[in-house]
């Protein structure tokens, strides 16, 4: 008998497959009980587990070639945030931006354009695989996102990195509407997670989120947060919006979207 190791992808769509079935033969039933979100959640936890298994700490997203980048590369989600210290910030072209860099760290940052461009930088050509159906190649320069957080030191209880961002997609009662994302330690000290500041070998325009957007290539496009202010380090994740780690992922998309 011959041990065959399935590909990833094929290994999750069998799960879920099975996940699928198991739901359709019981739905009724299913429905009409209180933990079955529970449950859902508990499956997209599932995905997670065998993600991390699978692919480890540092499997590296694929990298292209100059001769494969898109001569288009889609904008997505917001175009131009609204408010106006954004409005101020870009009129001054991002002179007087500050990252700050700060919670359960010992170091607290604030970091101009500049600094981050002092920083050891690392270019990556990647792709881009949006929810919405569309894929582009780009070549992306920015400073590893792990190379920040040791300079800000981080605590023991440190477990997940929060991308407080300029974009206001919606105003809403409970307060919700500002855009934030969510990793966890893993993704955040991955070597192609990096904070860009240039896109095919010039700086960020707007709409591709300037002055500094986060890539973490192993997800898919709604994880990587436009326009970032701001990275908060934090044990925990039900304090910030809805409680879900991210804006889509309050309003039913999935914390960890691996690809």
């Amino acid at each position: 008998m011959h041990n065959v190791l399935l590909p990833r992808r094929r290994f999750l769509a069998l799960g879920a497959a099975s996940l699928g079935g198991t739901l359709l033969a019981g739905c009724d039933r299913l429905s009409g009980a209180p933990d079955f979100q529970e449950f859902l959640a508990s499956a997209e936890w599932l995905t997670y587990r065998i993600q991390r298994l699978l692919g480890g700490g540092h499997a590296l997203a694929r990298e292209f070639t100059a001769s494969d980048v898109s001569p288009v590369f889609k904008v997505n989600g917001t175009g131009m945030p609204e408010g106006e210290e954004y409005a101020a910030l870009r009129v001054g072209n991002f002179a007087d931006w500050r990252l700050r860099v700060d919670g359960l760290v010992a170091k607290p940052l604030d970091l101009s354009l500049a600094d981050l461009r002092n920083l050891p930088q690392r270019t990556q050509i990647t792709r881009h695989d949006c929810v919405e159906g569309w894929s582009a190649i780009g070549k992306w320069q920015g400073v590893p996102l792990a190379s920040v957080l040791a300079r800000a030191a981080l605590l023991p209880a440190a477990r997940f990195a929060v991308f407080h961002c300029a974009d206001v997609l919606e105003q809403t009662l409970d307060g919700t509407g500002q855009y934030y994302e969510s990793i966890d330690l893993i993704d955040a000290f991955h070597p192609q997670t990096i904070l860009a500041h240039s896109l095919d070998d010039a700086p960020l325009t707007i709409g591709h989120g300037a002055p500094l957007r986060l890539r973490v290539e192993r997800q898919l496009g709604y994880k990587h947060a436009k326009y970032v202010m701001r990275i908060e380090i934090t044990d925990r994740l039900d304090s910030f919006g809805r409680g879900k780690g991210g804006y889509w992922e309050d309003r039913g998309y999935e914390w960890y979207a691996g690809i």
